[in-house]
C-alpha cells in the first residue's frame, strides 16, 4: 500500500472545508487503506483525508494502546461525512498533537463527551456517544475537515509563534 505524504502547516491546504462523500466507492476504500497505512507509520491515532491533501470528510483512527509485550491489537475505524449532534457541558483536558504539525503539544480543552453520527465503509449510518480520548480525537480530526486545527484553540500569541516557527522551517525547506 502506498504510503501518501502528510501535508504540514503552513500549507493552506489544511485550512480548506473538506467536501461531504456523495458515495461509499472502491475509490474511498483505497484512500481510507492508504491513511491507515500512513497514519500507522507516522505513527499517530488519527488522521483526516485533507492531511494527505484529499479535501473530503473521510477519517481514519485506531486508539488502541500497546500491551504489556508491545503488541497492539489494532482497531481501525473509518468516519465518512462526521458531524457532531452534541456536546457536553463538561469539558476535559487533553494534550493534544497533530501529524500536520509535528512535534508540538498543548493542552486543549474540549466538550467531554459528544454524540457523533457518521457513516462506514459499508454505507451504513451510525450514532455513537464518545467521551475519553475518543471524544478528543473526533472533535480534533472534524475540525480538520472544516479547516481548523488544534493551535486555533490557542491564544493568538502562541498560535502565532507556533504558524511563524512552521513558516520559518517551510522556507529553509525550500531553499
Amino acid at each position: 500500500m502506498p504510503l501518501r505524504e502528510i501535508i504540514i502547516l503552513p500549507d493552506k491546504r489544511l485550512r480548506l472545508v473538506s467536501k461531504p462523500v456523495e458515495k461509499v466507492t472502491a475509490e474511498i476504500r483505497k484512500l481510507a487503506e492508504d491513511m491507515f497505512e500512513t497514519m500507522y507509520d507516522a505513527p499517530g491515532i488519527g488522521l483526516a483525508a485533507i492531511q494527505v491533501a484529499e479535501p473530503v470528510r473521510l477519517i481514519t483512527m485506531d486508539l488502541a494502546k500497546p500491551d504489556e509485550n508491545g503488541e497492539t491489537n489494532r482497531q481501525p475505524r473509518v468516519f465518512i461525512n462526521p458531524e457532531i449532534l452534541s456536546s457536553s457541558e463538561e469539558k476535559s483536558v487533553y494534550e493534544e498533537g497533530c501529524l500536520s504539525i509535528p512535534e508540538y503539544y498543548e493542552e486543549i480543552e474540549r466538550p467531554a463527551k459528544v454524540r457523533v453520527r457518521f457513516t462506514d465503509l459499508d454505507g451504513k449510518l451510525h450514532e455513537e456517544d464518545a467521551e475519553g480520548l475518543f471524544a478528543t480525537c473526533i472533535q480534533h480530526e472534524i475540525d480538520h475537515l472544516n479547516g481548523v486545527l488544534f493551535i486555533d484553540y490557542l491564544s493568538k500569541l502562541k498560535r502565532d509563534r507556533v504558524q511563524k516557527k512552521f513558516s520559518k522551517a517551510a522556507k529553509r525547506a525550500e531553499e
